[in-house]
C-alpha cells in the first residue's frame, strides 16, 4: 500500500495536484527500513541495467538516507526508485517502447529537479565506491550465476 501511495504522490506532484491528503497516510513511515529495503533491490537492478543507469538511483538512496532530507522528498525518491526498478508500469514499455520508458525517466527527472543540490560530494563518493564494489568482478560473476 505505501508503494501505490508514494507513486500516487510523485504522479500528483508532477500533475501539480494537491497531495495533502495522501501525506497524511505514510507521515508515520519508518524511512530506515525503507531504504534497507531499497538498498537490497537495487543491488540486482543495478547490475542488469549498469553503472551509468545506476548512479542516479544510488544518489538518491544516499539522499533519501541523509538525516536532513524532507519527508516529502524521501516520499518521492522512494517512488521514483521503486516506479523505476519495478517491473510494473504505468505504460509497459513491452508494448509502447520508447513511449514506455518515458514515464520512468520522467519520474526520475522531476525527483532529480527537486533533490540535485543535496547530492553533495560526500555523497557522489558513497556512489561511486557503492557502483566500484557492485562492479567489481567478483560480485557480477556471483548475481550472473545466482
Amino acid at each position: 500500500m505505501l508503494t501505490i501511495i508514494c507513486i500516487t504522490i510523485l504522479a500528483y506532484c508532477i500533475m501539480g495536484k494537491d497531495i495533502r491528503s495522501l501525506l497524511e497516510k505514510v507521515k508515520d513511515v519508518n524511512w530506515q527500513g525503507k531504504t534497507r529495503e531499497l538498498y537490497e533491490k537495487l543491488r540486482p537492478y543495478a547490475i542488469k541495467v549498469g553503472r551509468v543507469a545506476a548512479k542516479p538511483l544510488l544518489q538518491f538512496y544516499y539522499v533519501m538516507n541523509d538525516e536532513r532530507t524532507s519527508s516529502l522528498d524521501r516520499i518521492l525518491i522512494y517512488a521514483a526508485i521503486i516506479y523505476t526498478i519495478s517491473p510494473v508500469s504505468l505504460i509497459p514499455s513491452a508494448v509502447y517502447k520508447l513511449l514506455g520508458v518515458l514515464d520512468e525517466g520522467a519520474a526520475v527527472l522531476y525527483v532529480y529537479k527537486k533533490i540535485k543540490e543535496k547530492i553533495t560530494p560526500e555523497i557522489n563518493y558513497k556512489v561511486e565506491s557503492t557502483i566500484n564494489e557492485w562492479f567489481s568482478t567478483e560480485y557480477v560473476s556471483y548475481e550472473i550465476i545466482k
